[in-house]
């Protein structure tokens, strides 16, 4: 399988989401969000002071962006950023990844402690321990704020299937993907191991047309494509740690795979190590994002 730099000179990339023709992604700390087309052009589209991460959009075409350290969700107003939903109440750290239905609900994640504080620490495993867990918050289209889900070990990168009625959730520092029913109104219920991943750390994530998910492994210089109850059905070579993937191109079938050398503020926000790969597959994107 022949993997390919499609950009480079990033700081650290996340959020992938393939629309109108091209990559949008962000970049933590260029305090970005920009695009790259198929031939390599990366283009800034606008600034996120608050850091952003996941990235989405409502139904009419207004864009939704979760501003990681404030933890705030925005929504883009013709050229201007509105805060679209406050969710300090429900985020218990920094705000992540999240995924918008097709009636603009958006459900995000958050870290839930302080991961890097925890690293650093000399004590990983006693900050694990300790660790409780995080919500992940669901925004609905009108800003209103309700509680999806608790107790989920860093939700990370999401999806829902194309008849919107399951969501999958990694949970990075659980190593599993975890499902959720998704009721009339919005409401996760019925949550079970999607799959269990053994010493895979997921990171983003995507959905393929047999209902198998493509997972970044930011533990490791790879991307996996695994089905439910954790078989893993292909492994990619990145190099470097993998933190986001997406489905995309004209036919859904280019997978789109953002690395850097690190995770860790330290490191990425001073060093540009973080590269977007590309590679094709079989099989094409389905569901949302």
């Amino acid at each position: 399988m022949s993997v390919d730099i499609l950009a480079d000179d990033l700081h650290f990339g996340e959020g992938p989401r393939w629309h109108q023709g091209k990559l949008w992604f962000s970049d933590f700390y260029d305090y970005a969000v920009k695009t790259v087309d198929l031939e390599g052009t990366v283009a800034t589209k606008l600034t996120v002071d608050g850091q952003p991460s996941g990235l989405g959009w409502m139904p009419d075409g207004r864009m939704l962006v979760v501003s990681m350290t404030d933890r705030m969700l925005l929504r883009l107003e013709h050229d201007a950023l509105v805060v679209h939903a406050d969710l300090s109440e429900i985020a218990t750290f920094h705000c992540n990844d999240m995924v918008v239905d097709t009636a603009g609900r958006a459900y995000v994640g958050n870290f839930g402690f302080d991961l890097d504080a925890a690293v650093t620490s000399g004590d990983f495993a006693g900050a694990l321990a300790a660790y409780e867990g995080a919500a992940i918050a669901r925004v609905d289209p009108d800003g209103s704020i309700h509680t999806a889900a608790t107790g989920l070990r860093f939700p990370n990168g999401t999806v829902i299937t194309p008849d919107g009625k399951t969501v999958i959730v990694a949970e990075s520092l659980g190593r599993r993907l975890t499902a959720f029913d998704i009721g009339i109104d919005g409401a996760l219920s019925n949550q079970r191991v999607w799959a269990d991943l053994g010493d895979y750390v997921p990171d983003g994530i995507c959905l393929d047309h047999t209902g198998a998910v493509w997972v970044a492994d930011a533990s490791g210089p790879r991307c996996i494509r695994a089905r439910e109850g954790g078989e893993v059905l292909q492994v990619v070579d990145t190099e470097q740690p993998c933190y986001a993937c997406m489905l995309g191109g004209d036919d859904g079938r280019t997978l789109f795979m953002i690395t850097a050398a690190s995770s860790h503020p330290a490191q990425a926000s001073v060093q540009r190590t973080g590269k977007i790969l590309t590679t094709r597959v079989d099989v094409g994107h389905a569901g949302r994002p």
